[in-house]
Order: C-alpha cells, then structure tokens, then sequence
C-alpha cells in the first residue's frame, strides 16, 4: 500500500510539473538534453551527379525523434536505400542511427554541432564512422567518411522541387 501511496504522490508531482511547463510555454522533454534536434535538416532533398543520383528525406523535429529515409542508385537502378532516425537515446544524448536495407540499427552518437551543422561518430563501424550535415545557403550537404575523415563520400542536395 505504501508503494502505491508514493506511486500516486510521484504521478501527482510530474503532472503539476508538466501543467506549469505548458503553462509557461516550456517542452518537459527539452530538459536534459544537451543538443537540440536539427531541424534545419527538414524536407525533401536530392542531388544529381551525372548517372549518379540520390534523395533524403527528414521529418520535423516531434516527439523529440526526426525520421529519415534514404535511397541512392545509378540511372534507372537502385543501389541502396536506407532507413534513419535522430533521437535521444536512453542517456539523453542525440544520436542518429542508420539501417542500411532494414539492417539492425546501428548508432552514432553526437559528436559537435552547431546552428546548422551537427557530426556524429561510430569508431566501431566499418564504414562510415562519421557522418556529417551541414546547411550552405539552401542546400542540405552530407559527407560519411572514416574517423580520420579519410575515405571522404560527399553530397550536395538542393530541397526538392527547386
């Protein structure tokens, strides 16, 4: 019984809590988090290099996770497409993680960030280890490499549609 005293009492307190963050206009989520998601990355992208040709695609920040989705080919043939999120994983930390072809996810944590530029980094992965966005005028670029950054892939996407 006590247990479900101080059950009641907690659930009462994170309650008032959230009613004076609305209130106030404040997200109870944002507290804690080091990094906010980039929403500069929103929208529908894509990039066109001779044969080669790509498009991303990033949700709004909501519910403190963007949702992305990736495919990339060579004239009419798909190479490989891929499913992405950026969240907070469960220590509060923003990470992206990949899934190559429905792959297991694998994550990398955020490295730096600023305005409108944010790495994340994986040494433990094969390639890439790091993977980087970053916004020039009205272009979203992108740029996997390893570590080092060596072994350097990038893309230029304009928003699609322009």
């Amino acid at each position: 019984m006590a247990g479900a005293k101080k059950l009641l009492t907690t659930t009462k307190f994170v309650k008032r809590i959230t009613a004076i963050c609305i209130a106030l206009g404040l997200s109870v989520a944002a507290f804690g988090h080091s990094r906010s998601l980039p929403a500069w990355m929103t929208g529908a992208w894509a990039y066109q290099n001779g044969d080669d040709w790509g498009d991303e695609y990033w949700t709004p920040p909501r519910g403190n996770i963007m949702i992305g989705a990736a495919r990339m080919g060579k004239g009419d043939k798909l190479v490989v497409w891929e499913s992405t999120r950026i969240a907070y994983d469960e220590d509060g930390k923003l990470a992206f993680w990949a899934m190559p072809r429905g792959a297991t996810a694998t994550k990398f944590p955020a490295l730096e960030s600023g305005d409108k530029d944010i790495t994340f980094a994986n040494a433990a992965n094969d390639y890439p280890q790091r993977i980087r966005y970053w916004r020039e005028s009205k272009a979203l670029n992108a740029e996997i490499s390893m570590m080092d950054g060596s072994k350097p892939y990038r893309f230029s996407y304009k928003a699609m549609g322009q």
